[in-house]
Order: C-alpha cells, then structure tokens, then sequence
C-alpha cells in the first residue's frame, strides 16, 4: 500500500490560492480595468505631479533653479491682484453654478415627468448647441449682448430704450450669462438621470398620505433626486473656475479671471513655477468650496425634510 506525501508547508499553499485569485472575477475585473488606469494616471497624475514640483521651484531667466522655495505661493496668496483674482473667479464659478442648475432642474423635471413618449426627442434638442463650437458660442453671445447687438436693437425697436446700454457687455455678467448658456446641457443630463432613477410610487404614496404636489416634491422627488443636483453643481462649477475664453471674449477688464493669469505666467511672463503655484492653489481652492458646497446641499436637503 503505497503513501502519497502531501506538502502542508506554507510555500506549497500560496501558489495554489495565488492561481485560484487569478482565476476570480476581483482579477479579472483589474486586469479589465487596468489599462484606462494606466491610461488616465499617464494623462492626469503625471502632469499635475509635474505642476507641483514646478511650483516649488524658482524661473532665473530662463533657467529654472530647482532648489525647493514656498515663494511663489506666497505671491499667489498675499499679492492683492491675485487675490482678488482668486475671489473673481470663485464669485463667477458659484454663480455660474447656482443659475445654470436652477435653470437646468425645472427643465430635467419637465422632460422626466412630462416629457411621455417625446424624451429622447426633447434630450436631442437640449444638446443640439453642444453641435457647435464653444468658440461659436461664445462669439454669439458677444453679438447678442453687444453695444449694437440684437438685445439692444431689439430694446430699441420696441421703444423700451432711447439708447443702447452699454453694460451688458465686458463685465462679469456677461461671463456668467455665457458661461449659463454654454454648460446648462451638462447639468440638465445629470439632473434627469437622477429623476428618472425615482420610484413614482414613493410620490404616489406621498400624496396618498395628504402631501400636496409641494410637499411631495420638496420631501420626495428633491431629496431623492439631489445626487444629480450635486453632480451638475461640480460638473459646472470645476471647469468655469478655470474658464480662459470666455472671460478673455465678453469680460473685459472687469471679467479677468484667473486662467487668464496663469495664462499670462505661462506665455509673456515666462515664470512658469509662479503659474503652477497659482494652478495648484486654484486646484485646492476648489477642492475645499467644492467640499463646502456638497456639505451645505446636504444640510439644506435634511432641513427641507
């Protein structure tokens, strides 16, 4: 009667439960995903690894002396043109944000309870201007606002006005108009996600129970559809933070923001370290509002309920 020797050291197990983890959906789905990994770390952390250290470092010339300095960042924090930079753009951001979702929310609301068999025909008309340009876009509206532009014009055919306004143009509000119109596609695609995903007889029931249409939407259908809220508010504020065109198109000197800046540092101004010390510290001040902004929503939304 022959003996079969088993191995019960600790080397003979790992192999085997090594090859039965390669064989688990866990592995598989990382190796699925581990190419966009790479793929988005190469695009994103190596570029933005590249603007800190650059941050830290000091422009002579036009060499860069690599010795670790916090000086720049004390120019993009303690220089007053830079911050009231800092502030302009946050202003505009948050504005831009609040109005485009509350334009964007009825309009989402409208297409999902409403919209019946013509969804996906109203879903096609809300981004027809994505068509186009941004640059387009934006040119329009200086066309729109300008000093003899079709509001004015039309102002005037209708005897509202004696003369054209010339505020409407190369100011912070026009920046905000702007930057409404070229976003309000993508906060209202989030927002009717997030209503479509709602259970109807929740609402049902709410009514059921003696909630008017009111009631019903602030404590149902806004709670549950505030993912959406929140993901359109980031969606729009993030990039207008950091908006060049437009504020360079129908700002003027009253719309600088600043990209525009950082712009300036990394062309003429030849100081590429003091740019991505501005670069970094925008991207930390949007963290933080960004954080402050979710938070706020959602102690809004339990109060409302």
């Amino acid at each position: 009667m022959s003996s079969v020797a088993i191995d019960s050291s600790p080397g003979a197990v790992k192999p085997a439960a090594r090859g039965r983890w390669m064989r688990s959906e866990e592995a598989r789905g990382l190796a699925m995903i581990s190419p966009t990994l790479l793929y988005a770390l190469a695009l994103l952390l190596v570029p933005v690894t590249l603007v800190v250290a650059y941050s830290f470092w000091t422009q002579n010339y036009l060499e860069i002396d690599r010795s670790f300095t916090l000086e720049n960042y004390r120019q993009a924090l303690t220089e007053p043109i830079y911050r009231d930079l800092f502030i302009r753009s946050l202003w505009i951001s948050l504005a831009t944000s609040a109005i485009t979702v509350g334009f964007s929310y009825p309009v989402a609301w409208f297409i999902s309870f409403h919209g019946g068999a013509h969804r996906n025909l109203w879903l096609f008309l809300v981004t027809i201007p994505c068509w186009t340009s941004y640059l387009l876009r934006v040119m329009s509206w200086k066309v729109i606002l300008g000093y003899g532009g079709v509001l004015n014009t039309g102002l005037m055919s209708a005897g509202l006005i004696d003369q054209p306004i010339t505020s409407l143009l190369y100011n912070a509000n026009a920046v905000v108009i702007t930057l409404v119109h070229s976003w309000a596609a993508f906060a209202i695609l989030p927002i009717y996600v997030s209503l479509q995903k709602i259970d109807r007889s929740l609402i049902e029931a709410a009514r059921d129970l003696g909630d008017g249409p009111m009631r019903a939407f602030l404590r149902v259908t806004l709670p549950l559809s505030m993912p959406g809220v929140v993901s359109a508010f980031l969606i729009v504020m993030i990039p207008t933070v950091g908006d060049y065109v437009t504020p360079k198109l129908v700002g003027g000197k009253d719309g600088v923001m600043i990209a525009t800046a950082i712009q300036a540092q990394f062309g003429k101004g030849a100081n590429w370290p003091l740019g991505a010390a501005l670069s970094v510290t925008t991207m930390v001040l949007v963290s933080l509002v960004a954080a402050a902004v979710v938070l706020a929503l959602r102690l809004v939304v339990r109060r409302i309920r």
